[in-house]
């Protein structure tokens, strides 16, 4: 039991300054920093060419041609996503409504994408 509380009479005022600056930061850079950023415009690729690029002021929708068909993406306020995509699997449309600067969905088969542009985007680059 003594050697238990013997490390507490190591410790100098100094100490606890550092350790509680230490917790400090940790907490203030899990909710500042490790987060993908508010999202201000949308860019869209069809066969790796820039496609559409705006911004998420107003609601809208975008008709995108690829090799398989026709894919819709919705646009409103603050969010994006692929509502339809004639791909078999769907992944793109499972998404759901991409919400952070960075965040993309990929429809693979029809060669489409959907990029949310921003401050504190989370990826440098996407390719398919």
């Amino acid at each position: 039991m003594r050697l238990a509380g013997a490390w507490r009479g190591l410790l100098l005022p100094g100490d606890v300054l550092v350790v509680a600056a230490g917790v400090a930061f940790c907490i203030y850079a899990g909710l500042h920093l490790w987060r993908g950023g508010v999202p201000d415009g949308i860019v869209v690729r069809a066969g790796g060419q820039v496609f559409a690029q705006g911004d998420l002021s107003h609601p809208r929708k975008l008709i995108v041609p690829g090799p398989l068909g026709e894919t819709v993406i919705e646009i409103e306020p603050g969010r994006a996503r692929v509502a339809l995509d004639p791909g078999p699997r769907q992944y793109c449309v499972r998404q759901g409504w991409l919400t952070r600067a960075g965040a993309a969905a990929i429809c693979a088969p029809n060669q489409v994408s959907l990029t949310l542009t921003g401050r504190g985007g989370e990826y440098d680059s996407l390719s398919y």
